[in-house]
């Protein structure tokens, strides 16, 4: 496998002369932030484990070893996503994409290699010395890592085909879900929950807000070869879909809160979450600005974070302290 140095007019002799960790360091600062990414999958993680605790009616949580142990893996499971990403778009990032930091040289394609190698080897070997139980779940998520990475071998059909790209891509996320919850019910050799269901499937529909609601743009500051809804769809249809999609979130969130036993006041918080993050759509409509697109993306986060919490991280917290 051979690995082309990547420079482009964008490159800078001081950030690609210098040492990896600095090098690394700009990396993910610019498509992994390890704060911000690390602590939505926490929260992630630890709603699916909570509301998996919930629904089966268990007291406490989950040993501390076995939750950072699988916070380890699920935010590097995530970073493993990054990682093919770079390989997968890497011809139509170096086309239309030259400021990102593999085009520009700053991170190689070698040295994302072995990075991937190392996280994956330290997956293993943490999984199989604290639970091997879960070995089987991870072997699934890396396969279908492995098939997206390939593109499901139809590459050209799906990049034709942007509904199907999407909807495919995002079931690695309840994948992980899978995962994060089996914590409780597998390693607790216990049926998984009815609920979780509900709850997996809120997973898979967070992914759909945040990238849809990542990639809605003001005219000025659409290009080509980048994809975005507005220029896929217009701006209104982009804004309703991404609104329509928030609808069908908030129907499965309060589902999986009835299969929870939450009374009224999730519903409560769910409805005024949901009244917050769609504001700025209606205003976007209204004023098409740089600044409202934006917010329309913190939004997006805000709504994923804000479900999980809702869900599994509030209530268990709450369990934790006053219980």
């Amino acid at each position: 496998m051979t690995f082309p140095v990547q420079r482009n007019e964008f490159s800078k002799d001081e950030e690609n002369n210098a040492h990896f960790l600095f090098r690394f360091y700009i990396y993910q600062k610019e498509r992994f932030p390890i704060f911000g990414h690390g602590l939505l999958v926490a929260a992630f993680s630890f709603s699916a484990v909570s509301y998996s605790r919930i629904c089966r009616g268990s007291t406490g949580f989950v040993d501390w070893k076995i939750f950072a142990t699988g916070i380890f893996t699920t935010v590097t499971l995530f970073f493993l996503v990054r990682i093919f990403d770079e390989f997968k778009d890497a011809e139509d990032d170096a086309k239309y994409r030259k400021t990102l930091p593999v085009p520009r040289g700053l991170v190689s394609f070698r040295e994302l290699m072995i990075m991937g190698v190392i996280v994956t080897v330290a997956q293993l070997l943490l999984n199989l010395f604290f639970f091997p139980k879960m070995l089987l779940i991870y072997a699934v998520i890396i396969g279908y890592l492995l098939l997206m990475g390939k593109e499901f071998f139809i590459s050209d059909w799906l990049k034709k085909h942007q509904f199907w790209y999407i909807t495919s891509h995002m079931f690695i996320i309840p994948l992980i879900d899978i995962y994060a919850s089996g914590l409780d019910w597998l390693l607790a050799n216990a049926k998984a929950p009815a609920g979780l269901f509900f709850f997996f499937a809120v997973s898979y529909m967070n992914g759909i807000v945040l990238e849809i609601g990542r990639k809605i743009r003001t005219p000025e500051k659409e290009f080509e070869g980048v994809l975005t809804y507005t220029s896929m769809l217009g701006i209104n249809k982009a804004i309703w879909l991404w609104v329509f999609i928030l609808i069908i979130t908030l129907v499965l969130s309060i589902a999986a809160s009835v299969f929870a036993g939450y009374g009224k006041t999730a519903f409560i918080v769910l409805g005024t979450i949901f009244v917050l993050c769609v504001i700025p759509a209606f205003l976007f409509l209204e004023k098409r600005t740089e600044k409202l697109s934006k917010i329309i993306e913190y939004a997006s986060a805000f709504w994923t974070l804000a479900m999980y919490l809702t869900l599994g991280g509030g209530p268990m917290i709450s369990k934790l302290l006053f219980e």
